[in-house]
């Protein structure tokens, strides 16, 4: 049975208030009296306008509901039943045209054309591995799926996959950046002269899609590129396994996954009582503090 306990003139679940009091709040310079009581204030404010809505809302239903229930056996006539929505208020006017405005809006949602992932916040492991998606490894990805047109086998590394994997990331890179006179797959230097990649010195058939590298320019650790708003990474170590197979010592290949993501308390899970809720809070306290951890365990 849920144990409440009185704040301001509001029930509240007591692991709810222990968990604002005792976790939330602290380091934020939140009284915990003045929380509450303008929380108290916006619930009995909003409180009766949001009844208001869901009471329409059921109203709308069962009007709708009996319209059906009134026809049931007959076939359904399209434009009775958009006469009678509009009747009833449930369709309205169309308005005038509009444009939605973007100014001051992050770019990851007004301008980078990337997708969007919905997660169960009450997944901790699913939330992390969300927050994380913006970057991805491409080598991983085709190592691990059939997009190579068949499945890795077995449970160690298959150096032959790897090398189709290495050579299909030339082909992508040929495809979204490609060099004048060159490709990927025949070039060894990467450097940075005058503001320029250059593959063994040729340019980019388009050189701004350069945006920049990381580490010296003779030698760069890391260079990044961009297509259709979208960023690509060559990362370079000659000490890594794979990039010191590699001609020019290419590592890995990232590229920007998802760019937002929706901590989902609603529609992919259902957090209705106060436990679900602490574990929702919980967990997007932990992302917004950096301090949120999961354990995984693999083949084990």
């Amino acid at each position: 049975m849920v144990a409440y306990i009185e704040k301001h003139g509001l029930q509240v679940a007591v692991e709810l208030a222990d968990f604002v009091d005792g976790q939330a709040l602290p380091g934020t310079g939140v009284n915990r009296d003045v929380f509450w009581k303008g929380f108290s204030e916006l619930v009995h404010v909003l409180g009766p306008k949001n009844k208001a809505l869901l009471d329409h809302r059921l109203a709308l239903k069962g009007k709708i509901d009996n319209w059906h229930l009134e026809r049931r056996g007959r076939l359904h006539d399209r434009d009775e039943y958009q006469a009678f929505l509009k009747e009833i208020g449930y369709l309205v006017a169309e308005g005038a045209e509009f444009n939605i405005e973007t100014l001051n809006v992050d770019p990851e949602i007004a301008k980078i054309p990337g997708p969007q992932l919905v997660v169960p916040i009450m997944n901790a492991r699913y939330a992390l591995n969300a927050a994380n998606a913006r970057w991805g490894s491409l080598y991983d990805a085709m190592y691990g799926t059939d997009v190579l047109g068949d499945l890795p086998e077995g449970n160690g590394y298959d150096r032959g996959r790897g090398g189709r994997v290495v050579a299909r990331a030339r082909v992508m890179l040929d495809d979204h950046f490609a060099i004048d006179g060159k490709s990927h797959a025949d070039v060894r230097t990467y450097e940075v002269v005058e503001g320029q990649l250059l593959m063994d010195g040729h340019p980019l058939r388009n050189p701004g899609k350069f945006k920049g590298y990381r580490g010296s320019r003779a030698n760069p650790e890391a260079v990044l590129l961009e297509n259709n708003s979208l960023h690509m990474e060559l990362l370079f170590d000659g000490n890594n396994v794979i990039g010191r197979r590699d001609q020019a010592a290419l590592a890995d290949v990232l590229i920007e996954s998802a760019v937002t993501a929706i901590m989902d308390c609603e529609d992919s899970v259902v957090a209705v009582d106060a436990e679900d809720k602490v574990l929702c809070y919980s967990n997007w306290l932990g992302l917004m503090k950096g301090d949120l951890e999961e354990e995984v365990s693999k083949g084990g």
